[in-house]
């Protein structure tokens, strides 16, 4: 694809609590930009202490797209949210403002920066209800029968992508090699505080929540019929 097709898009990258969102609400001021969250806990309405999930306040009248887009009780996808990130951003683009993707979920942020091309097979109920009580341990060893080359480079402790792993190894024989096909000229910031800040901040956000009503919230949460499986995912 010719560069100068490509729409521009700055990404916000960093470990929890270090600062992307205030960043980007900064530069999206100064530059005319609109921020598209790429946080794959902040898709949930009601889960907003808990996720850290940025405040009207924070936002500081900058525009902020697919936060509070989906049920909790249904997990979002990789793919829905790549389809629904991509036209955020053009949209943005369109209005001749300055698209930021900032997150947060690093397979999330992935799929939309370097346009992956994700894997087409549909769900299987049957599979995932047969793998949802194993252990992460006892699915990376289900997956590494099935395709040892994705077990070396999956999260090993994350049983949503084990188990979608899985599901499509099962389907296709093994997972394909994601292919890039990126509708965007991507400038990258990456924030990396030292353990010492980074271990700080992270106390002192888990002190905030629990100020704000993280029990709460939970409560609030379970009482509205999410599992305490979700919950806990």
């Amino acid at each position: 694809m010719n560069l100068e097709t490509l729409l521009p898009l700055i990404v916000i990258v960093g470990p929890t609590a270090s600062g992307k969102s205030a960043l980007a609400v900064k530069l999206a001021k100064k530059f005319n930009g609109e921020i598209v969250s790429a946080d794959s806990r902040q898709v949930y309405r009601g889960l907003d202490i808990g996720s850290a999930k940025v405040t009207r306040r924070e936002m500081d009248g900058i525009a902020h797209h697919l936060l509070d887009i989906a049920s909790p009780k249904r997990a979002m996808s990789a793919g829905k949210f790549q389809r629904l990130a991509a036209r955020a951003i053009a949209g943005i683009a369109g209005r001749r403002k300055v698209p930021f993707l900032v997150g947060g979920t690093a397979f999330w942020v992935d799929t939309v920066a370097y346009g992956l091309r994700l894997p087409e097979v549909r769900p299987d109920p049957a599979l995932r209800k047969r793998l949802a009580a194993k252990s992460a341990t006892a699915l990376l060893a289900i997956l590494k029968k099935l395709d040892p080359a994705r077990a070396e480079t999956i999260e090993q402790k994350n049983p949503r992508r084990l188990i979608r792993a899985i599901e499509i190894a099962s389907a296709l024989g093994r997972v394909p090699h994601l292919v890039k096909h990126s509708m965007f000229d991507t400038l990258w910031f990456g924030l990396k505080p030292s353990y010492e800040v980074g271990l700080h901040k992270m106390v002192e956000r888990v002190d905030k929540m629990l100020r704000r009503g993280l029990v709460a919230e939970t409560k609030k949460l379970l009482a509205s019929g999410v599992s305490k499986k979700r919950i806990s995912e």
